[in-house]
């Protein structure tokens, strides 16, 4: 029996994304993300009745640099383009509901392919015009589709 796979887009050796897929399944607690990242993400799959115990989360400063930011997937499929820091383009994937994604670091642009409904994680508050600088993408005959 073949699991899903994580998958992880990367230029050289950065990280640049994490796909979790729609059908990924583990037991108990499985952290996608290296400690050391300013976001993190996990996936827990417990039996009913297993309990977590009540806690507050404590005040710890942290120094944020980078935005990054998870997307979920709700409805539809959308074609995310990856590109580096120095803003190249990667390849492309396509998500469909359910997939989560975790944006490391680079850029990214999207193309709805169906009606598509998405929840957006990221760090705040909200810099405005200082969160992010757009650039032109590529063209619809650029892109490398990679379809795993």
């Amino acid at each position: 029996m073949n699991l899903p796979v994580i998958k992880e887009i990367y230029t050289g050796n950065q990280l640049i994304a994490l796909i979790i897929p729609s059908d990924y399944s583990s037991d108990g607690i499985k952290f996608f993300t290296p400690d050391n990242l300013s976001q993190q993400l996990a996936y827990m799959n417990r039996a009913a009745g297993y309990r977590i115990e009540p806690h507050v989360h404590n005040d710890v400063k942290r120094e944020v640099v980078n935005t990054r930011e998870v997307l979920m997937i709700r409805k539809g499929k959308v074609r995310v383009d990856f590109y580096g820091d120095d803003k190249k383009y990667i390849e492309s994937r396509i998500l469909k509901a359910g997939d989560v994604i975790l944006f490391a670091s680079g850029g990214h642009g999207f193309e709805m392919i169906e009606n598509s409904e998405i929840i957006e994680v990221k760090q705040g508050p909200y810099a405005g015009d200082q969160d992010k600088t757009r650039f032109p993408g590529i063209e619809n005959s650029e892109i490398r589709l990679i379809d795993e």
